[in-house]
């Protein structure tokens, strides 16, 4: 068999229309099945994983690391596999029953991509045959995945082919040939990942494994000695020379930074907010002793019980069943005021790509301790850069806890469509009057910002003074919850 089939960028829904690659997952020769991951996309909305629909060999990968792919563009290219690779593949499928320790695991059994095997010659796989081959979109039959204990066998069977591939091939041109044209011999996946993060090229490393085979030693070994060479070569690292000179002001620019598909909407998430909503903003200082205490007494030895966070939540949720008018969203094409059924609560957080508002959907039917669970693994899943488009934008209302950052208030920005937000700043000890008498207690500051098209202060007011209340007296509150 012969020929390519060029993989698209597909439409990635909610309206996207670029992604940034973030990682590939595969290289160049890799073979890979229907199905198996190939890249990390970065879009607008969070980072995803996407599938390669062709099974074969990768020949082309469509821009590095950083480039950004339009919807319909080339993302990368599959060569179809000859009969000998295809043979190879049939015989890895098969398995010896042998794993490597720390090697093999069921992740890299379970992605089916493999490096073709030195003792083949599959066809070769160009540039100029990705350009002259016509495009198929027919996809390839889905092979069955490989069973976990496959990966040992295949480093066996990798290892002998590299050792007949060498007792066969000519000494002397063998020695002679260039460096950089050194085919690693690699069956880990796990492996591969390691020298990709850590930027070592693989072809520079020297294989301690059977017949050369390069394994995890082999690699912690060049990172070892990558780092020590930097610091070697670079004891005192001198400042950034500005570039360019900025024509107002006269400074040197220190750098450009391109400006992300994500960081792009959120600029205009936040720019259409300030455009098109008349905020307002209302806050209040609340001792939130009470709820302190609380929160300590739901600890126990072998339950830690609901955070503080997810109690808050609790009581915002509360808060907007009484005040709906903050729980909506404008419709101006239709001009009416809309108010939800229901309540999907948006968590402001922020992460390294930037502040993302995950939301928790129907919070309004979960208890303190579903919000607890659902809060950590939205944490979790913002931290990993996992969160999918719908948990992105369906919130209606967002609770953002600035606090976190060591600062007491700020007057945010609502998150349109939604129509207000509230923020809690940090708690920390103050002189507070308590019956007459002056006292240390735990205060706190809460800001509402809102939309004055749907509700008046007063309104704005009520809600504030209700979840404040909830935080001064939260044992109250809950038993009307």
């Amino acid at each position: 068999m012969s020929g390519t089939r060029t993989f698209l960028l597909p439409d990635l829904g909610e309206g996207l229309t670029e992604a940034e690659i973030v990682r590939w997952l595969v290289e160049v020769g890799d073979v890979v099945a229907v199905d198996a991951p190939v890249a990390e996309l970065e879009t607008a909305k969070s980072i995803v994983e996407v599938p390669s629909p062709y099974a074969g060999v990768v020949a082309e990968l469509h821009g590095p690391v950083g480039t950004t792919i339009d919807v319909g563009k080339p993302l990368i290219t599959i060569g179809t596999l000859d009969q000998a690779a295809e043979t190879y593949r049939q015989e890895e499928k098969a398995g010896s029953g042998n794993v490597l320790i720390g090697y093999g695991t069921p992740e890299s059994a379970a992605s089916g991509r493999r490096r073709r095997p030195r003792s083949t010659t599959p066809t070769a796989v160009t540039a100029k045959n990705v350009e002259g081959a016509p495009h198929s979109t027919a996809a390839a039959p889905r092979p069955a995945a490989p069973a976990e204990s496959q990966v040992g066998g295949a480093a066996a069977r990798s290892s002998e082919a590299h050792r007949g591939a060498s007792a066969s091939a000519d000494p002397a041109p063998a020695a002679s040939a260039p460096r950089a044209r050194k085919v690693p011999l690699v069956v880990s996946p796990l492996v591969r990942r390691m020298a990709k993060d850590a930027g070592v090229d693989l072809r520079e490393v020297e294989g301690s494994g059977a017949g050369g085979l390069i394994v995890r030693r082999d690699v912690e070994r060049a990172i070892a000695a990558g780092s020590a060479a930097s610091a070697v070569a670079s004891p005192a690292v001198a400042d950034e020379v500005p570039a360019e000179v900025d024509a107002r002001t006269g400074l040197g620019e220190l750098r450009r930074v391109p400006v992300s598909g994500f960081r792009k909407a959120v600029a205009a998430t936040l720019s259409r907010s300030r455009r098109e909503i008349p905020e307002a903003t209302t806050w209040v200082d609340v001792d939130a002793t009470a709820l302190l205490e609380l929160r300590e007494s739901l600890r126990t030895a072998t339950d830690p019980g609901p955070g503080l966070l997810a109690l808050m939540a609790r009581f915002v949720v509360a808060g907007l069943k009484k005040y709906p008018e903050l729980n909506g969203f404008v419709d101006t094409e239709r001009e009416e005021l809309v108010q939800y059924d229901g309540v999907n609560l948006g968590l402001a957080a922020q992460t390294e790509r930037g502040l993302v508002v995950p939301a928790i959907a129907d919070a309004h039917l979960l208890t303190a301790r579903g919000l607890d669970a659902e809060i950590r693994r939205l944490t979790a899943s913002a931290r990993d850069g996992r969160l999918t488009a719908r948990e992105l934008a369906c919130g209606s209302f967002t609770l953002n806890n600035y606090g976190s950052f060591g600062v007491d208030g700020s007057a945010a920005i609502i998150n349109h469509p939604q129509v207000a937000i509230l923020g809690v700043g940090r708690i920390i000890d103050r002189p507070w009057v308590v019956d007459g008498q002056l006292a240390v207690r735990k205060l706190t500051q809460l800001s509402l910002v809102f939309d004055h098209r749907v509700c008046d202060g007063g309104t704005a007011a009520g809600f504030l003074r209700f979840v404040a209340d909830a935080f001064e007296s939260p044992a109250s509150i809950l038993a009307d919850l």
